[in-house]
């Protein structure tokens, strides 16, 4: 398996991040997470929608709950055909916890614990620790990826601005 350490880093530390790298213009690897009823989600199940896919070192965490609840607000202002994901290594019951009490209507918290298929597919599993990088990425209706942002230091939330501006671009094509 790929290993890059040159992408993000936590207080300053460099991480190493595990699997395949995904770039701009790839074709969107299928993978396999869980809902909080345990029931497993492909990506390919959204084939024919833009999918923005949210991952996070772990939801109980400040920078992370802030980061889930500001794109459930977004979510609420896109287009219907627009889905977002959030995943993160956090077991199911935790985040249909968290979701209930923050309510989370817009997006699907999604877990990567069993076996890390989202994390290695799209190398951001950050070997040290056993969680996800922060990042996001675009994928078009056609399972394309459009876009992708790595948030260099795990503990800053994303750029906001840029992922939404990208994300309604992708609508547009």
């Amino acid at each position: 398996m790929a290993e890059r350490s040159d992408l993000i880093k936590m207080k300053g530390n460099p991480l190493t991040l595990v699997g395949n790298e995904v770039k701009v213009g790839d074709t969107a690897p299928d993978f396999t997470v869980f809902n909080e009823n345990l029931e497993p989600v492909k990506l390919s199940s959204f084939s024919g929608k833009t999918v923005a896919i949210i991952s996070v070192p772990s939801i109980d965490t400040p920078v992370c709950d802030m980061e889930a609840r500001r794109f459930n607000r977004e979510a609420g202002n896109l287009a219907d055909d627009i889905v977002i994901l959030t995943i993160s290594m956090d077991l199911p019951f935790a985040q249909k916890r968290w979701c209930a009490s923050a309510g989370i209507e817009n997006i699907q918290l999604l877990s990567d614990y069993r076996n890390a298929s989202f994390g290695n597919s799209f190398g951001v599993l950050i070997k040290e620790l056993g969680l996800l990088a922060r990042t996001i990425f675009i994928i078009d209706g056609e399972g394309k990826v459009r876009y992708v942002q790595y948030v260099k230091e795990t503990t800053d939330e994303p750029d906001y601005d840029e992922v939404l501006t990208a994300i309604n671009k992708t609508l547009k094509k």
